[in-house]
């Protein structure tokens, strides 16, 4: 099993700053790769930021140029800083987690946290 908490969401104006972090603990070892999403109320999920165990990096066209995903081994922790925030941003942001086992990968989904950014 693997636990994700995420941190950091909050209310910013447009133009701002944010980073989130999210922690991961339990079976990390067999972890891929690790990655957020976000939800917009009404909308579906849809994937922001990966990264690989190596340390590949893979972003949504529409957020490359603002988005930064990083991670820290030591610490067992991925962070997302979020630049230039727009409105349409706002979202829930949930912090995910893909594990292999034998053939299988498994998902695993933290709590997510509400990014809101204002006009």
């Amino acid at each position: 099993q693997v636990q994700l908490v995420e941190s950091g969401g909050g209310f910013v104006q447009a133009g701002g700053s944010l980073r989130l972090s999210c922690a991961a603990s339990g079976s990390i070892g067999s972890i891929k790769v690790m990655g957020w999403y976000r939800q917009a109320l009404g909308k579906q999920r849809e994937s922001v930021a990966s990264i690989t165990s190596g340390g590949s990096t893979n972003y949504a066209d529409s957020m490359k140029d603002r988005f930064t995903i990083s991670r820290d081994n030591a610490k067992n922790t991925v962070y997302l800083q979020m630049n230039s925030l727009k409105p349409e941003d706002t979202a829930v942001y949930y912090c995910n987690a893909k594990r292999s086992r034998g053939w299988s990968m498994y998902d695993y989904w933290g709590q997510g946290t509400q990014v809101t950014v204002s006009s």
